[in-house]
């Protein structure tokens, strides 16, 4: 569905989510990071209370008067729990080391939700600190509690006691500041995405405009017109190059239309000369009959010898006037043009010629860039339109076309080899093929391979063909390449 969009609706598309993802992106990371200075604070807190305690405890220890042991922790603590409880503004618990509860520093009435054993994974968790705390934390009704855990140590540093302190995690200062930087967020990327809306407008309309009016140029662009060029003013280096890749088109589809015109007038030449040759035919036929009849009745003592010869004169003349006529008007409608001898580069003019028949299974390969020549440009297209028209003609219907034109140069010569997987052609007229009138084809004169063979050798070259049946066919032009006599020794 995406794909089908206009380059101008993705373009938008996409700028809007860019923005919309970044937002969300940076509205999940802060969250996050609320989140995490919130346990930060609450674990630096409960070991900053838990310090105090500690310090307070070993104080009392010191002070008492009491044998300091797990025994006497309920004598020692007796009182003085609830003033620790008031100074530090802290609520803990003192259990024996196997886990029962000796002293809280919570009134009586407060105490219904007091733990008077610890659970054995506490005491464990304990044991196995390297610590020497544990903290374990716990949810009820969606609230967040910590519970710490470490020992109790008399002055010789044995445990004789754990101190439990439970803590509450309150956020609800980190959940107002969080609030409210998200709604400032929200602010700024509702006027980004106001700000990145209009950008996306501009900027999708900027860049689709070019590519309009090279699709509307593409549109307008037809083989039998002239095609205007395009020229946009300072554009961006993509559609710069696009621009001049179709403006390179254009010149060649003009070249390609004045060869395929070229092309199309020698075929109406052609058409012509076989029209001619019919009409030549048909006055002839009778001309025979009427001879060999008055050769068969003359008789020069007849009363009306006169007449008949008279007759068969008229009968010749007006038949002999016909042809004439037919003459007249082919040699006044066209004429073979004279042979020009001009510098070509083979390379260049083959290209262009097998560029006419437009058709993606017609392929050109040359390692070469330039091979020079001296012949008549319009014999060589008409030599290779010619055999590559042969080679279409040659593959059947059920299989996939492919016909390569290659040329290169090889010593002093260059050629030119036309190769396809047609039909073939059998081995019993390998030697015909050049021969005028001779044709395997349903329709045609068999004067195609005739004609070029007889401009190759023209230009003192030569054409051979290799031929496999039901696998194809290699026609190959050998030319002469042009010697340049002042470059030369």
């Amino acid at each position: 569905m995406y794909n089908k969009l206009s380059l101008r609706t993705r373009i938008f598309i996409t700028m809007i989510l860019i923005v919309v993802t970044a937002s969300v992106l940076i509205a999940g990371v802060t969250i996050y990071q609320y989140k995490e200075q919130a346990q930060d604070y609450h674990r630096a807190d409960l070991d900053r209370k838990e310090n105090q305690l500690n310090a307070q405890i070993d104080y009392i220890l010191k002070k008492t008067t009491w044998e300091v042991k797990t025994e006497n922790l309920k004598y020692i603590f007796n009182d003085v729990i609830y003033e620790i409880s008031d100074v530090l503004n802290l609520n803990f618990n003192i259990y024996d080391l196997e886990g029962n509860l000796i002293r809280s520093s919570k009134p009586t009435i407060e105490r219904d939700d007091l733990v008077y054993e610890l659970d054995q994974s506490v005491i464990q968790g304990l044991a196995s600190s390297s610590t020497r705390n544990y903290v374990e934390r716990t949810k009820v009704a969606g609230e967040r509690f910590r519970s710490s855990y470490s020992y109790i140590l008399d002055p010789k540093f044995k445990p004789i006691g754990i101190l439990n302190i439970p803590y509450f995690e309150d956020d609800t200062l980190y959940n107002t500041e969080l609030k409210k930087f998200l709604l400032k967020l929200v602010a700024v990327y509702l006027l980004l995405l106001v700000l990145a809306t209009m950008l996306a407008y501009v900027i999708s309309r900027y860049i689709t405009r070019s590519l309009k009016a090279i699709s509307e140029k593409l549109d307008q662009t037809r083989l039998s017109k002239r095609n205007q060029k395009i020229y946009l003013d300072d554009p961006s280096e993509e559609i710069g190059a696009l621009v001049n890749a179709y403006n390179g088109m254009i010149d060649e589809l003009d070249k390609s239309a004045a060869l395929l015109a070229k092309s199309e007038r020698e075929q109406a030449w052609r058409e012509m000369a076989k029209q001619v040759a019919h009409e030549i035919k048909n006055p002839l036929t009778p001309m025979r009959l009427s001879v060999q009849s008055f050769q068969r009745k003359f008789d020069p003592k007849s009363e009306d010898i006169n007449k008949k010869v008279n007759e068969f004169s008229k009968t010749l003349i007006q038949q002999i006037d016909t042809m004439s006529n037919i003459a007249s008007a082919f040699g006044s409608f066209a004429s073979m043009p004279a042979q020009q001898n001009e510098t070509l580069n083979v390379v260049e003019v083959v290209r262009l010629s097998v560029e006419i028949f437009n058709e993606d299974y017609i392929q050109f390969i040359s390692d070469e860039e330039e091979i020079i020549v001296k012949m008549d440009r319009t014999q060589l297209i008409r030599v290779v339109t010619n055999l590559v028209k042969n080679a279409t003609q040659a593959i059947p219907d059920d299989r996939d076309p492919k016909i390569v034109v290659n040329v290169y140069a090889e010593k002093d010569n260059v050629k030119i080899s036309i190769a396809d997987n047609g039909i073939g052609i059998a081995l019993e007229n390998h030697d015909k093929v050049f021969e005028p009138k001779f044709t395997t084809k349903t329709s045609g004169m068999g004067l195609g391979l005739g004609m070029v063979k007889n401009i190759v050798e023209t230009y003192n070259g030569q054409v051979t063909m290799s031929s496999v049946e039901g696998k194809g066919t290699v026609f190959t032009i050998s030319f002469p390449k042009f010697k340049d006599r002042d470059n030369t020794k």
